[in-house]
């Protein structure tokens, strides 16, 4: 039996997530789903927002479906997420963004960069060191390098060479990987490609860069599909796997049934892919753009529907012959 552990978060993570269950049930109705509780609101609670126990179950699951978390400002409260990624070594993230025109993939190295934690306050500055090492690189531009031949496409390596040593080293190592596998490539600075990708996106195929580079290229990239509600990623290692939408917690309107659930079901498509289940990912995306077409959309891109009537649609065209 498939084994699939929630981790619905805070926010509106408590409201997509049950949406994307609620649609792979459809398909799958013999699956486990294992709830587990992390995030801000535990802390808030309890004191902990993450344990051991924790880890372990998501280290013995076949995914982990996961919905946002709300990391407050003040460093008194770890990112979760960060956690998780290090502690499962989920080294890969993998953003893609589909729209008419446009079908390109980020893939943000995961674990370093200047996410690597290791940072301190002095008197009068605080410091956070930027890690980026060959071991990291290597299995980066691996990852990215095969995705780009499994798609028959073409690399374009992001990178700030021309400023920071550390992106020195990226990029020869990027580009050493990208001839070994024999993936047809090009180099941009992150800032400049940032805005080429919303000027000529149809250019772009897969795009590998480092940690905070990947996450900011990957919001930016968001635009072209409509916004953050919209785009799914997945997190890779050797070992697990999670996948979660690439928006966050948004308190702002959690609870009020306008959280656009399409990215965090799009995630679980993502997560039948990597199981195995190409099929009844391939029926979810013509179910979500039957739906969308229909025009039940939330209002964040467009519509009026609320999270339950999007969700509610999916599933009957996921049922329709």
């Amino acid at each position: 039996m498939t084994t699939i552990a929630v981790v619905e978060g805070d926010g509106i993570g408590r409201e997509v997530v049950p949406a994307a269950v609620t649609v792979l049930s459809t398909i799958n109705p013999d699956w486990e789903w294992v709830p587990v509780e992390v995030g801000y609101a535990r802390w808030q609670r309890t004191g902990s927002s993450l344990t051991s126990s924790d880890l372990a179950v998501m280290k013995e699951v076949d995914a982990v479906l996961f919905g946002a978390i709300t990391t407050p400002p003040g460093g008194e409260y770890p990112s979760v997420i960060l956690q998780i990624r290090k502690a499962l070594d989920l080294y890969a993230n993998i953003r893609p963004v589909r729209a008419p025109g446009v079908d390109l993939v980020t893939v943000r190295e995961n674990t370093e960069g200047l996410y690597s934690g290791i940072e301190w306050e002095e008197e009068d500055r605080a410091c956070s060191v930027r890690v980026v090492s060959k071991k990291g690189t290597r299995r980066i531009a691996a990852r990215a390098a095969t995705l780009a031949r499994e798609r028959n496409g073409h690399l374009t390596i992001g990178h700030k060479a021309n400023v920071l040593r550390s992106d020195q080293l990226f990029l020869s190592l990027c580009t050493a990987v990208a001839d070994e596998y024999q993936i047809p490539h090009t180099t941009r600075l992150i800032d400049a490609l940032c805005l080429d990708v919303l000027l000529h996106p149809e250019a772009y195929d897969v795009i590998v860069t480092t940690n905070l580079f990947g996450d900011i290229l990957s919001d930016v990239t968001g635009y072209l599909a409509g916004g953050l509600g919209m785009l799914p990623s997945a997190n890779l290692g050797d070992r697990h796997a999670l996948f979660e939408p690439v928006h966050g917690s948004a308190p702002d309107i959690a609870g009020t049934g306008r959280a656009n659930p399409i990215a965090a079901i799009e995630s679980g498509a993502m997560m039948l892919n990597h199981l195995g289940y190409p099929e009844q990912a391939d029926l979810i995306e013509a179910a979500i753009q039957a739906v969308m077409l229909a025009g039940i959309k939330t209002p964040d891109i467009g519509g009026s529907a609320d999270t339950r009537t999007v969700t509610r649609a999916i599933c009957r065209a996921l049922q329709s012959p």
